[in-house]
């Protein structure tokens, strides 16, 4: 593990959030938000209404500017979302997981724990210098937000679909090559 449980859970739930954004839109009903907010185990105040829903659809933009900026841009970013949401880190412990930090209370609106959560993750990933565990999808015709933790550091691609895309386009041109070579 690169990074601490709630850091990695944060970022990746981030990227999640901010690729909904593509087209087609992935986050549209009150059921979608239900499933990424269970899919990323988020505790606390939870809405359930429209209201929460676009909250979450117009921090789409702002997560990606963060999760794809420079480590400068980036650390002002986290500092300003940290002072607007009056963050205040504490230790908790909740369920399946040890202790970890949270910065806003339970009841805060899901959308400004979302902010929270993930402007402390990228505190992580800013001082440690990793910033380039996030990029944007090698796919020409995306742009997916891409978080990579593998070890060797060799995810270029935004989601299975992509990759499968380009290693098919790969393979049909070399076949072409092939096939051209041979004539």
């Amino acid at each position: 593990m690169l990074f601490t449980h709630d850091t990695e859970q944060s970022l990746q739930a981030a990227v999640v959030l901010a690729n909904t954004a593509g087209d087609p839109d992935l986050l549209t009903t009150v059921a979608e938000v239900d499933d990424w907010y269970e899919g990323f185990s988020y505790t606390g105040r939870r809405d359930g209404d429209e209201a929460e829903l676009e909250a979450l659809r117009a921090l789409r933009p702002a997560l990606r500017e963060l999760l794809t900026s420079d480590r400068d841009h980036a650390a002002g970013l986290v500092n300003e979302m940290l002072a607007e949401a009056v963050a205040v880190p504490r230790l908790v412990r909740h369920g399946a997981f040890d202790w970890h930090l949270h910065a806003v209370s339970d009841d805060a609106p899901l959308v400004t724990r979302v902010v929270v959560e993930t402007a402390m993750a990228m505190v992580d990933v800013i001082r440690v210098d990793e910033m380039s565990r996030l990029s944007t999808c090698a796919d020409e015709s995306c742009v997916g937000v891409v978080l990579d933790l593998s070890r060797n550091r060799s995810r270029r691609y935004c989601s299975v679909a992509c990759g499968n895309r380009n290693a098919v386009a790969a393979y049909r041109a070399r076949r072409a090559d092939r096939s051209r070579v041979a004539r």
